[in-house]
């Protein structure tokens, strides 16, 4: 079995959520006497090959070229589209970030195969790989499977299966494929790029601390973002505050925003309509901040304080501030 676990990556950092994929892959591996293959397409990414192999990888297959240095769905996809068709790999990988998310159905509508999107967990069934992945909002969980002697499609939800320890004992074969669209080929161009500095994304946080309509309005977000930042960690919000032009669209956490699954999740004010619950039901731990008592929030949520968040928020950040010095 050879299971190709692809790599994402943006100015030479590795996104987290690569690793991820590969542990995962190599459990499938371990468990099918199978080999893991890291495809890393880029430009001046050669080192991330090694890396590759130190966190699980059995081998690396480095596409470097300069049309392939900013992500664009038509020359990543083709490029891995050739190379999934010259090496027939049994399963591939990709993290379900925004770039995976695009790059697997491409790929997989061209080459004629089955993909299992944002899945929870992967495993090996009579030879065919089973996908579990939520549905339905997330109250059910479908398990899905493949038709036998078919590249299998997968991506995997961050921060749902840990990255494996580095080991830089391990070794193995790093080969190069040629890039498959020239330049000029490629429609669309990249004529900049623009980051938020001094923020942590959504998708990278371990803590998320979101407002709803609960903050009523701009100027309550303020003390929402203060317990972000003592905690180290990002803002998020409802479709309710976004919809009210208190927060800007990328904050949004839901069905419609962002899907996230932090290890401490705190809503301050979010009642907990379904399409929320959909984005963050999978966090570790969820604290629910709401006057409301028969809020959905708190259907779900570990730990809950029914009350006024303007008063019970600043008093946790006072709180932190002094336990965190």
């Amino acid at each position: 079995m050879k299971i190709f676990s692809v790599f994402d990556h943006y100015e030479g950092d590795v996104d987290a959520i690569s690793y991820e994929t590969v542990a995962i892959a190599r459990k499938l591996a371990d468990a099918n006497n199978g080999t893991v293959v890291a495809v890393i397409m880029g430009h001046d990414v050669s080192d991330m090959a090694q890396s590759a192999i130190h966190h699980g990888a059995d081998s690396a297959i480095v596409i470097d070229d300069a049309t392939l240095k900013h992500f664009r769905i038509m020359a990543h996809g083709e490029a891995l589209l050739k190379l999934a068709q010259d090496e027939s790999p049994d399963i591939i990988l990709l993290g379900a970030n925004s770039n995976g998310r695009e790059l697997a159905p491409y790929v997989a509508a061209k080459f004629g195969v089955g993909l299992a999107s944002d899945c929870v967990d992967l495993e090996i069934d009579n030879g065919s790989l089973l996908a579990t992945r939520p549905a339905l909002a997330g109250n059910v969980m479908a398990k899905i499977t493949f038709k036998k002697g078919t590249t299998q499609m997968a991506t995997l939800r961050r921060r749902v299966y840990p990255a494996l320890e580095a080991d830089t004992s391990r070794s193995g074969d790093i080969s190069t494929a040629s890039a498959v669209l020239s330049e000029d080929d490629i429609p669309t161009k990249i004529l900049g790029l623009e980051t938020a500095e001094g923020e942590i994304s959504l998708n990278d946080a371990s803590i998320i601390v979101s407002g709803g309509r609960g903050v009523a309005g701009e100027e309550g977000f303020a003390p929402v973002k203060a317990l972000a930042d003592v905690l180290g960690g990002a803002l998020g919000a409802s479709r309710a505050a976004v919809d009210a032009n208190w927060i800007p669209y990328k904050y949004q956490v839901g069905q419609t925003g962002q899907t996230v699954q932090p290890d401490l999740y705190i809503a301050c004010g979010i009642s907990g309509a379904i399409q929320h619950l959909a984005g963050m039901k999978t966090s570790k731990i969820i604290v629910a901040i709401n006057k409301d008592p028969d809020a959905p929030i708190f259907q779900v949520a570990n730990y809950g304080i029914v009350g006024d968040l303007f008063k019970y928020v600043p008093a946790l950040t006072a709180e932190f501030e002094k336990r965190l010095k």
